[in-house]
């Protein structure tokens, strides 16, 4: 029998709230069967979750990280899933390489500014 897991058991696993796991589910990233009120997660939903989470660590929207869980395919050994998360890996890490960079000109400016706004009080 596969492993099975309440709302309940996986939000407080994965620290996030059952709302979080509802959302995901309205997204169409999870899909617990219903016994009655409950919900209830396979070890797949579960191996979605982590993914789903690990993007979100990574800064992956949840549409990225949706495209990258419908590429599973493990005939392929999941390789256009892998090549697609180093694509959407080094994207993102462009795009924080810009911003560290956009970061440190404006420190540098604050500095700057800082110098001259001492200065002129000085002189006065």
């Amino acid at each position: 029998m596969s492993q099975q897991y309440s709302i309940r058991e996986l939000s407080q696993e994965f620290e996030v709230t059952p709302r979080t796991l509802r959302f995901y589910e309205e997204k169409g990233l999870l899909q617990p069967i219903r016994e009655g009120q409950s919900r209830i997660y396979s070890a797949a939903d579960r191996a979605r979750l982590v993914l789903i989470l690990r993007g979100k660590t990574l800064g992956l929207s949840l549409d990225q990280s949706a495209d990258l869980i419908s590429m599973y395919d493990p005939a392929s050994h999941n390789k256009r899933q892998l090549e697609t998360l180093i694509e959407q890996i080094q994207k993102r890490r462009d795009q924080l390489e810009l911003q560290k960079q956009e970061l440190e000109q404006m420190i540098i400016d604050l500095d700057e500014w800082e110098k001259r706004s001492r200065a002129a009080m000085r002189s006065r």
